[in-house]
């Protein structure tokens, strides 16, 4: 398939493990936050046509996910995300949202690794792991951070807490 203009999108639950083990849930199958982020990224896939490349997943329940929305800028999806990000906070749980603009190729990947490969997508996942390694907890868009769950100054491993 030919690149294309638009966004890929990642979505990353922070310390998943940790909250599952805390919450005494089984990380086999659908729980209230894998359950709705599930919901959530096909909300968004249907709204705004987006190729669902890797992760959604209804038998275990969505951990992570990429999307690739052609047409579309990222930072027009801002409001959407930062609805995503909030609805996960509200259920004790904490996701990293990664959105760039620019060629994408949206076809679905045959795998995790493929999902990752290429240009903007590699590109989307080293500033995904920075943040998560930072803290979590975050929208960033295009260059720009534009929610978190903690204060922006607070974006320090030390500073970080985990258990919101």
């Amino acid at each position: 398939m030919r690149p294309t203009w638009g966004s890929i999108v990642l979505l990353d639950l922070d310390r998943f493990g940790e909250y599952v083990e805390r919450m005494g849930l089984s990380e086999y199958s659908p729980n209230v936050v894998t359950g709705t982020l599930s919901a959530l990224v096909e909300g968004l896939a249907r709204r705004f046509h987006a190729v669902i490349v890797y992760g959604l997943d209804w038998e275990r329940g969505t951990e992570e996910a990429v999307l690739e929305i052609p047409g579309v800028e990222a930072r027009e999806l801002e409001g959407e995300l930062v609805r995503v990000a909030e609805e996960i906070s509200r259920l004790g749980a904490s996701i990293t949202i990664v959105a760039l603009t620019g060629y994408i190729h949206g076809a679905p990947a045959r795998s995790r690794r493929e999902a990752y490969r290429g240009p903007l997508r590699s590109r989307a996942r080293r500033i995904l792991e920075s943040l998560k390694r930072r803290c979590g907890g975050v929208v960033y868009i295009d260059g720009v951070v534009v929610w978190s769950r903690v204060s922006l100054g607070a974006l320090r491993p030390r500073e970080c807490s985990h258990s919101s």
